[in-house]
This record gives C-alpha cells, structure tokens and sequence, in this order.
C-alpha cells in the first residue's frame, strides 16, 4: 500500500493520517467542507511540532510527515487509493452515504475500512460496492500513541483482504487483535458495560466520581478510572456504542444508563466540550457533582 484514503476529518480521522504519514505513506484527508480538512491538517502541524519540541522527531521528520497529507473536500482524489478508511461519527446514515459515495471512487482491488467501533461490519459492507473488499479496521484514540488496533473481516471479506489490512497495521507500528463481526468487537464489549455500569454507580449515588475513579486505578489497577476514561472518548460516543450493543443484542444488560443520556441530551460531552463528569475549563479537571 502507498496511497491511504481516510474520510473524516475529525479527531480520529486527523490521527489515522498522521499515522499514516508518519510511516512514510501518502494520505488523502478529506471531509464535507474543504475548510475541515486544512483545519485538521494544521492540527496534525501542531501536534508534530509537540514532538518536535519534546526532542521525539527530528523537523525535517516531521515537515516530510505533513507533505505526505492533501487535505480535500472531495473524494474524487482517492480513486488512487489503496485503502480507504472511513472514520466519521458513529451514526450508520452517515457511514451509509460514506460508503456509497467511496464505492464510485474506489479503485479495482482496493479496499473499503470502517474504523466503527461497534456497528457490525457484515450489515455496513451491503452499502459497499464489494463486500469482500471491505473490513473492519478499529483505531484507538489518541491514534499516534496507541499501540492497538482492532481488525474485524465481515461475513463476506476475502482473506487476501483480511491478510493485507494487518499487514498494513502492523507497517503502522500496531499490535493486531482480530475480531470475529460481533457487537462491540472485543475491547468495546467489555470496556463500555464498564463504562456504562460505573455511571450506573454514580447515578445511584452509590459513590462520587473521584472515589469511583479512584477505586477502579487502584482496584483494577487501571490507569484511568471509567468515568475520566468517558469523557475522554466522548459521552456522545459512548451512548452511540452501548445502544449498539443494546440494539444489536437485545440483551438488557446494556442498556444506556439514564445518567449518561442526561449528560448527552445537556450536551456534556466530556473533554471536547469542556464538561462532562468533570469540568475541564480551569487548570485541572475537577468533578462537577
């Protein structure tokens, strides 16, 4: 693979590409507007700049990194794409509209990624132009510093596509874990009902934030406790994922916890909106109940 499509402009989608430039490949950045994507590339200036300053890549490394992503509002461009990622919000009429859009620009033997972290990839591949070139290709956040990624081949993915999507990972640097096409794949099924229980916890009032983070560091030893970790990946996102596993399942065991719709329905978001279960407007989070 020399040439990676990645669709989504957005936290994740501006991480796949640095990724992925950082390794020496050609990257096409795109979104809906033009403007998104030369936003997200001078993200991605920033955060090698940050290495450069902490002494982990040389400026030349780093100027060569961000030459190799074309920031587009189209996704004409990617017609030379060996792969294609799409890493948009976890909404399926948006990944829907994605992939078909992709499938008219997607070039013969090419393969079409969902970096979905929990929509089962067999029903997505039906809006792909061929199910057996498309997989599921998970990326974890912040993407340039975790070390994992999930691959998840659907019902109808060829092997020689399964086999090439972890060879790409593993030229990224990443570990591999593969997944069979079940809800949640492997980390997000058991890492959202924990997510999910211990606001659960919270709302019951059976303990505060700070005790029920503080409790799973040093009880599960954890390097960050469930309700710091929400925020961090998103409330919004979270809720996207549990009512997946809800939806898909049918199983009562994830269902949503009120507390977390609430917090989803003010537009407390975590991190990325300042609030979430802690305030992130001062010098350091600090719980707000």
């Amino acid at each position: 693979m020399q040439t990676i499509g990645v669709i989504g402009a957005g936290q994740m989608g501006s991480g796949i590409a640095q990724t992925i430039a950082q390794h020496g490949l050609k990257v096409f950045l795109s979104d809906r507007d033009l403007a998104i994507a030369e936003e997200s590339l001078k993200g991605i200036e920033r955060s090698l700049g940050k290495l450069v300053g902490k002494g982990k890549m040389e400026v030349a490394d780093a100027e060569a990194t961000l030459a190799r992503i074309t920031p587009t509002g189209d996704l004409a461009p990617m017609a030379e794409a060996d792969l294609i990622i799409e890493a948009a919000t976890e909404k399926e009429a948006i990944k829907q509209g994605i992939f078909e859009n992709a499938g008219k620009v997607l070039g013969e033997g090419a393969i079409l990624a969902s970096n979905t972290s929990s929509i089962p990839i067999t029903r997505m591949a039906n809006w792909s132009p061929d199910a057996g070139r498309f997989i599921g290709l998970h990326f974890f956040n912040p993407v340039p510093v975790m070390g994992l990624i999930e691959v998840i081949p659907g019902l109808a993915t060829n092997q020689d596509v399964t086999d090439r999507t972890i060879e790409f990972a593993h030229l990224l640097g990443k570990e591999v874990v593969l997944s069979q096409d079940e809800p949640g794949f492997v980390v997000n099924r058991i890492l959202l009902p924990m997510i999910n229980e211990a606001i659960f916890v919270l709302g019951q009032s059976t303990a505060s934030i700070e005790d029920i983070d503080l409790g799973c560091r040093l009880g599960l030893n954890h390097p960050m406790g469930p309700l710091q970790l929400a925020d961090f990946v998103g409330l919004d996102t979270c809720l996207d994922i549990i009512r997946v596993l809800h939806d898909t399942t049918g199983d009562t065991k994830y269902r949503p916890a009120p507390l977390l719709v609430k917090y989803v329905e003010a537009g407390w978001l975590g991190r990325k909106t300042g609030r979430g279960f802690y305030d992130y407007t001062g010098d350091a989070p600090v719980p707000t109940r």
